[in-house]
């Protein structure tokens, strides 16, 4: 009997992802409306300069957390990923809040990325009902997950396949028009020292306090990218395929976010008011489909708009995946009801599934409140639970080295090797806290006080600390010693075998 059957039989995932599928996987939850909107408020809020400079710092930190990740998923790869890596090597109740923070970070982010879809029909149909529309993109992504592991990894490879395409196509399109080449004269460095409305040059617009603004969308742009760590637990051959896949799709994403961000600079004045800003009600302009108009292309515009729709199809169904293995997880480990550990005949957690489902519901709520606000909610409580969970992978493998050190084991057998411990984790660990507290200080900062805008900007730290010192006190968990640490590997329920 395969290994497939015996999850069948026992109600475990099934090992069924291939290496293009891991590849696509992080590329296609890491794409969506992080690239084709976010990008814009990025520029418009830092310049042209500050978003390139807020997108390197933050591609070092996505390049530390995925070496990091990598390290632990190899050694195990669980569909836990680094809830139960913090369960293992530093407490129970970082396991436990760092798993439900993750699993509310994807099924808020599939809601926003419902929004933002049924706001994308308005490029083509203003007067659109956008919660008929949400309610449609809901079920075509459920359908792809329900089915299988393997149907959702192979809808999200040819999902990821278009935006790769078409990134590439943008990034042609826009060198050409650089240089003149395409859409008439070159704007040549114009845009990058321009001045707006408040007399503020590019490129670096607002100094550092803008820059760190923009760190919490540069870390929504790359979220996704640890989804890696998650589907190791289906894939059919996580020793190679992870470490694959962490140094593909790295580098990948970071020359498309690049690429685009450089593009935008240069083609797409910093002052236009077409670009997204934070707060805004209007999503349709997207800075891609901007460019494209600039040059003349007006059918190639409209083909732009209808490949971001499904990409940020393709980043909702990434996030239904991930959220309801996550709750799967946190189910077997006895950190959420059993029932949600419930697995049909293909290897898919049901009744988890429908959960996560439930929470994404949140956008039809869009049009009791407004689109664009709704959107503005979801978008910031999913970046900010985001960068929790990079706060804890990088905590995990500061303690999952340590540990291992600790108890004897030789380095030369991890299958792979994270680069510039400890220094990676320290540095991953400094920048998550900044983003975290620092971020959203425009608040404060704004000439009236909005509780809206605080309650919506910072809700989401009360709520991390209160869950952790919560279950902590309950079931009186401690810090794990080093030299208790566990390395074992559950191949399932029943039957273990070590790694070392």
């Amino acid at each position: 009997m395969d290994t497939n059957s015996k999850a069948n039989e026992q109600g475990q995932l099934k090992r069924t992802l291939k290496a293009r599928h891991m590849n696509m996987i992080a590329i296609g939850g890491s794409i969506g409306t992080g690239l084709f909107f976010a990008s814009g408020s990025a520029v418009s809020t830092a310049g042209p300069g500050g978003a390139v400079l807020a997108y390197v710092i933050m591609g070092i930190l996505v390049y530390f957390l995925m070496t990091s990740l990598g390290e632990m998923a190899t050694l195990l790869p669980i569909s836990g990923s680094f809830e139960t890596y913090a369960t293992r090597f530093i407490d129970p109740a970082l396991g436990f809040t760092l798993g439900w923070n993750y699993w509310f970070c994807w099924a808020i982010c599939v809601a926003a990325e419902l929004v933002a879809g049924s706001m994308i029909v308005k490029f083509w149909l203003p007067n659109t009902n956008t919660t008929l529309w949400s309610m449609l993109f809901l079920v075509i992504i459920f359908i792809l997950n329900i089915l299988s592991a393997r149907i959702y990894g192979e809808s999200e490879y040819w999902f990821a396949s278009i935006k790769v395409i078409t990134i590439i196509v943008f990034l042609i399109v826009g060198v050409l028009m650089i240089f003149g080449i395409l859409g008439g004269k070159s704007p040549g460095l114009s845009n990058w020292v321009l001045s707006d409305a408040s007399g503020k040059k590019g490129p670096f617009v607002g100094g550092i306090s803008a820059i760190i603004n923009v760190f919490l969308v540069a870390g929504f742009s790359f979220s996704g990218t640890e989804i890696v760590g998650l589907a190791a637990g289906e894939s059919e051959n996580p020793e190679e395929n992870v470490p694959k896949a962490i140094k593909n799709v790295f580098w990948r994403i970071l020359l498309f976010y690049m690429g685009a961000i450089i593009v935008i600079g240069f083609l797409v004045p910093f002052t236009d008011p077409n670009l997204l800003k934070s707060g805004a009600d209007n999503i349709s302009y997207s800075p891609f489909t901007m460019v494209f108009k600039r040059s003349g292309l007006a059918i190639a515009a409209s083909i732009m708009n209808a490949v971001i729709l499904t990409s940020v199809l393709s980043c909702g169904n990434s996030g239904l995946y991930v959220a309801s293995r996550m709750l799967y997880s946190l189910s077997k480990e006895g950190k959420a009801p059993k029932f949600l550990s419930k697995v049909n005949k293909h290897g898919v957690p049901t009744t988890a599934l429908y959960s996560t489902t439930v929470i994404a519901c949140f956008a039809f709520f869009a049009s009791l409140i407004g689109d664009g606000k709704i959107y503005y909610i979801l978008y910031n409580a999913s970046g900010i639970t985001a960068f929790f969970a990079w706060l804890g992978i990088a905590i995990c493998h500061y303690r999952f080295r340590k540990a291992y050190i600790s108890q004897g084991k030789s380095l030369n057998d991890l299958k792979y090797r994270a680069k510039l411990y400890p220094f990676a984790p320290i540095i991953s660990i400094i920048l998550c806290i900044i983003v975290i507290f620092g971020s959203n200080i425009w608040v404060f900062q704004a000439k009236t006080f909005s509780w809206f805008d605080f309650v919506t900007n910072y809700l989401c730290i009360p709520i991390f600390i209160s869950l952790y010192l919560g279950y902590k006190i309950i079931k009186k968990t401690k810090i794990v010693p080093l030299k208790e640490c566990n390395f074992e590997y559950n191949e399932d329920d029943n039957k273990r075998k070590t790694l070392s």
